[in-house]
């Protein structure tokens, strides 16, 4: 265990640089006290470890100083080659770039772990997309991706769901969701999201900008997402659910509509439930409850209540069995 946390701590300078013992603790899940200790230790083992004073300070390895990947362990080489995934490397233009870096890094990888790294490869395979939806493949996303890279602003005509607009984005990150690729851009400081397949025109500027301290990508994403399903579903309602409404909630409701649910009391002898769940507006929630047809009854609020009364009406005037015709007499 110490073996493979002292590892850790190596290449983590190596790939950071500086870093501070507080990060190292949180980052091994142990006390500061145990992280002094395996730094004497890697210094003791010939480490150039050096450690800087004062609020920028930390620890550091010597410049120049590199280690080799014969510390991989077989898995750790094998799960290198599932970040090779090479459908998206290409969207992002990136594609002879990847399998140059796999190659060099299947090469340094030590012979006897190499057999599993290219099982892993030849064995899984990413499919982004949600089942029965076509992958987006915005023709400016290699473009958005190396404005990312390089920092430069984009010029962009961009159509939202209202109008078109053309603006100046500082572009931050991509995010593939669904097997959409969204840009997270800022204007005058404050960060948005723009689907990338609705830009129209895109010009990337020559100049530079200065990436804001502290904007992590995960974590906007993260909240972002949170805030959106709790805007899209600013309602409560109350529904009787059968017990396979309950199962089928758990497949078909979002993961904010599920984590927020409330069951009110216990079933009844035939299983059935009450509960309480979040929903959109009225023809919004009409269209979330009726996929569960006679399995789910709508309690409250009223409004909600007489509309699913309606539609349900309208659906039997539709399918309600037609009168046979009277045949004619023939004369």
């Amino acid at each position: 265990m110490r073996a493979s946390r002292l590892l850790s701590i190596l290449t983590t300078l190596q790939a950071r640089g500086r870093v501070t013992a507080g990060e190292l603790a949180d980052e091994c899940e142990v006390s500061l006290r145990t992280i002094y200790r395996d730094i004497d230790a890697l210094s003791a083992a010939g480490i150039p470890v050096y450690s800087e004073r004062g609020s920028e300070g930390g620890y550091r390895l010597l410049d120049g100083y590199r280690t080799q990947l014969n510390g991989l362990s077989a898995k750790e080489a094998e799960a290198l080659f599932m970040i090779g995934f090479s459908g998206l490397a290409a969207d992002l233009g990136l594609g002879s770039v990847m399998m140059a870096a796999q190659n060099k890094l299947l090469s340094a990888v030590p012979a006897a772990l190499r057999p599993g790294a290219e099982q892993m490869r030849a064995r899984f395979h990413l499919d982004a997309p949600a089942w029965f939806a076509e992958p987006e493949q915005p023709s400016h996303l290699p473009l958005v991706a190396s404005a990312v890279w390089d920092q430069h602003p984009i010029r962009i005509r961009y159509r939202s769901w209202k109008s078109e607009r053309e603006r100046v984005v500082e572009p931050l990150g991509l995010v593939l969701k669904g097997g959409a690729w969204y840009l997270v851009g800022q204007i005058d400081g404050d960060a948005r999201t723009y689907r990338i397949s609705r830009i129209l025109e895109l010009t990337v500027l020559n100049h530079s900008f200065e990436r804001p301290a502290g904007f992590d990508l995960e974590s906007y994403w993260g909240a972002g997402t949170r805030r959106l399903e709790a805007d899209l579903h600013p309602n409560r309602a109350r529904v009787r659910l059968s017990p396979w409404a309950v199962r089928m909630l758990g497949v078909l409701a979002s993961p904010y509509v599920r984590a927020t649910m409330q069951f009110e009391g216990d079933a009844d002898d035939e299983g059935w439930r009450l509960a309480a769940i979040h929903v959109g507006s009225v023809p919004q929630a009409c269209v979330e409850l009726l996929r569960f047809g006679v399995e789910a009854e709508v309690l409250d609020p009223p409004e909600l209540r007489a509309k699913m009364a309606e539609l349900a009406a309208g659906l039997s005037d539709i399918y309600a069995p037609q009168p046979t015709p009277l045949a004619r007499p023939v004369l």
